[in-house]
Formats: C-alpha cells, structure tokens, sequence
C-alpha cells in the first residue's frame, strides 16, 4: 500500500490520523495507523494523544486500540442541521414518502457539491445504500443530481465534474461527458431527470427542480424505488413528484 499524504502541518498529521483510524475501524493500533501513513511512530504517537484528548478519537482498552470518538459524530450532527430543510418542506417529502410508496428525498447544492439534504423513508421503502444526509451524491448518476447538473452554468458544471468526476457506479450510469450533457440538454426541456440503474443496480427514480420566487433551481426532490417498480410506475411517480416540487418551491428548501 502507497504511503498516505502525511506532509504538512501537525494539523495536518493529525487529520491522516483520524482518515485512518476511521478506514480501518474500532481496535487499530498506533503502530498500524503509523504503517498505513507512512509516519514515525512518535508522531502519530503525538498525535493521537492530542485526538484522544480533545475527544476525536477514543483509546478502546478491551481491544487495545483506537476509535473515532464522539467530537466527530457532533461535527456530523452540526453538518445535517446546516443543510435540513424547514418543517414545512420535510412533511411534503413526507407526504410524498407516503403518497408515492417510495423514498423521498431533497438534493441541494452546497458550493460546488450536490449534498443530500433529507430523506424520508422507511424499511419498506429504503433509500439508496450509498445516499447519506449531509453528503455530498454523485451528481452524474442520480436524479436530483442531474436536475441540478442541468440548472449549472457551464463554467460551473465543468468546476463541479472535474472534481468528482464520473465514475461508473451501476450498469447504465452516464460516465462519457458528452453523453451527459445530451441528457442535460433533455432534462431542461422536459423539467424532470430521470435514472434507471445509474445509481444503484436494480434502482431506479424520478426527480424535479424545486423553484425559488423569482424562477431560480433552489434544490431538487426525487424519488427512489425498485426497477421493476418504475417501469409500471413511471408516470405516476413524475406527476407526484412534479406537484410537489411545485408546492415545495412556495416555501423554499431553506435549512432551518
């Protein structure tokens, strides 16, 4: 394995510590996490002294190793209540959880990243396994992603694309730029984005811009549900999905 980025500051330093303490899990030990980076013994050694003191990471006696601590699951909290949406807007995506028998969720855009603002669902209608709150979505392979994609000035889209990306993440994902911007081109035309096992294999959705007072793409709200699904209820889900973005745009996907 290839030495992680360890130059730089004791901030720095300390920040690798924590990557790998969080990729190799509960019970890593100092001399592990100094092999993975690539970094002297006594320095991660510091290092973690100071992560476990200030409660980013925790010493796990019973495994004789390190842990994530509690601090990071705070800064995690503080990141989703940035980017939740007001109430109002959450019980439309409810509504539409509810209406549609599918999981509902709303898309913005932080900066230069399309960030999973909310979801609502449930074990009989699951979101995504790779859709988080408060992380940014590949943008290219899912539906709000691509309503989003399509509300870009080129200059931005380019930005955007060139840092994330187009990996192929399913067995149809549009990972050829020109492709995409063909489909951009159709998304503003039709005012919906749709996806079919871009995403997720075997998931499939529908999505639509949600539309502040004066016109502007404010966020995007989708819908996810099985292949099989969307094939029987394709139709009917956009329509859903298209009123409520309309409804959702009289309140704005503001957070909180």
């Amino acid at each position: 394995m290839a030495p992680a980025r360890t130059t730089g500051s004791s901030i720095t330093r300390a920040l690798r510590v924590v990557e790998a303490v969080a990729a190799a899990g509960d019970g890593v030990t100092a001399k592990a996490i100094a092999r993975r980076l690539g970094a002297p013994l006594p320095t991660v050694y510091r290092a973690l002294g100071t992560l476990v003191e200030e409660g980013y990471l925790v010493r796990l006696h019973d495994v004789r190793g390190y842990g994530l601590g509690y601090r990071v699951a705070e800064l995690h909290r503080g990141l989703t209540d940035q980017v939740r949406p007001p109430a109002s807007v959450r019980a439309i995506l409810h509504e539409v959880h509810t209406a549609a028998d599918a999981a509902a969720y709303l898309a913005v855009l932080r900066d230069v990243d399309v960030v999973v603002a909310y979801v609502d669902d449930c074990a009989e209608h699951p979101r995504p396994d790779p859709m988080r709150v408060g992380e940014p979505t590949a943008p290219h392979a899912i539906a709000a992603g691509k309503v989003l994609l399509a509300d870009m000035r080129p200059g931005r889209l380019a930005e955007l694309i060139t840092r994330t990306g187009m990996p192929r993440l399913a067995p149809h994902t549009v990972a050829d730029r020109r492709a995409l911007d063909r489909e951009l081109m159709r998304i503003r035309s039709d005012g919906a984005a749709v996806e079919v096992e871009e995403y997720q294999p075997g998931v499939a959705g529908v999505a639509a811009p949600v539309r502040g007072p004066g016109g502007e793409v404010t966020g995007a709200l989708g819908v996810s549900v099985t292949r099989a699904e969307f094939a029987d209820r394709r139709w009917e889900l956009e329509r859903v999905v298209r009123q409520a973005a309309a409804r959702m745009g009289a309140t704005g996907p503001r957070p909180e």
